[in-house]
């Protein structure tokens, strides 16, 4: 499902160059859950946003579904990106001014041709999450652990083949965070592949594997 072979990030501030990843080799196999660990600074961040094709590497690769997803231009990353992974993020990143339907359905906003029952998926996918009688309400009208289970249903609205979580436990309290990391889980036993980044050790341990990454070079690769 996913590998990256060498692959180097190197940015220059100042007269500096912070190595973000330094040679990072992994794989990652359909269906696996996976956590990111490590200390602020250690390059958690900038491999997130490789594998979610926020970024490119200065050298070596990426491939997704067997497709080296380094090698696309913005175009094609950002049409891959919207098909293929969805993001869950420790702030939510719903829009104020919508309500939980419209939320949901953003995705759609960016898709090329019919959009194959967008619609009645996100329907399905609120009822899942316990909220179906929350359709109507705009965030401001939600709890913490409402807000992250419609971002979990728009990052999963378009069946990616990669959800990709940061933090998404980290502004919610213990019960809302413990909710969440249990639908987490329930959508991993579903078959879906999770690569969540996290520096809390118990929520690390909730995964399958944790890879461990400390001044962008990959420190230790541990399976349960």
């Amino acid at each position: 499902m996913v590998r990256m072979e060498a692959v180097t990030r190197h940015y220059r501030v100042g007269g500096q160059v912070i190595k973000a990843l330094d040679g990072v080799n992994f794989e990652i196999p359909a269906g696996q859950f996976t956590a990111i660990v490590g200390p602020s600074g250690s390059g958690k961040s900038t491999l997130l946003n490789m594998l979610g094709c926020l970024d490119r590497p200065d050298s070596g690769r990426y491939y997704l579904e067997d497709q080296d997803v380094s090698a696309f231009d913005d175009e094609r990353a950002s049409d891959f990106r919207n098909r293929r992974i969805g993001f869950v993020f420790q702030s939510f990143h719903l829009l104020p001014r919508l309500n939980v339907l419209e939320n949901v359905l953003l995705p759609r906003r960016f898709l090329r041709g019919p959009d194959d029952g967008l619609e009645a998926r996100a329907l399905q996918l609120l009822e899942r999450m316990g909220l179906s009688r929350h359709l109507a309400h705009r965030p401001n009208q939600l709890s913490g652990g409402q807000m992250q289970r419609v971002a979990i249903a728009r990052a999963l609205l378009m069946q990616p083949a990669l959800l990709l979580a940061d933090e998404p436990t980290g502004n919610l309290d213990s019960r809302s965070a413990a909710d969440v990391l249990a639908l987490i889980e329930e959508v991993h036993a579903a078959g879906q592949t999770v690569v969540l980044v996290t520096h809390d050790t118990d929520v690390a341990a909730r995964a399958q594997r944790q890879l461990g990454i400390r001044d962008g070079s990959l420190e230790f690769d541990t399976a349960h």
